[in-house]
């Protein structure tokens, strides 16, 4: 269904969501119309920069494996990481909808 272009009206959205979203994870772009003019589009979501933990993981096992054995980490690593995390905590302000 990748790259689909799927055009519905306002109360379909609204009866058959989980539907939609169905759709749009298989690659589908969904218009919501109000009469002809469009409203609103689902489409899916770009990740952002950076990567997956997953694949994060998945390159330390490669290198460790070209290396011929598992780098340690120094033993500072984790209270520094801890302070990382730490300092980029910030409130969930999510937007408030009407």
């Amino acid at each position: 269904m990748n790259n689909h272009l799927i055009h519905v009206s306002e109360a379909e959205a609204r009866d058959d969501f989980s539907s939609l979203l169905d759709r749009v994870r298989a690659g589908a772009e969904v218009v919501i119309e109000d009469g002809s003019t469009p409203i609103a589009v689902l489409r899916p979501a770009t990740r952002g920069p950076g990567r997956l933990l997953s694949e994060s993981i998945m390159l330390a096992e490669e290198h460790a494996r070209k290396l011929g054995y598992t780098p340690t980490l120094d033993s500072d690593f984790a209270s520094d990481l801890e302070e990382i995390i730490n300092s980029h905590r910030e409130p969930l302000n999510p937007p408030a909808w009407d």
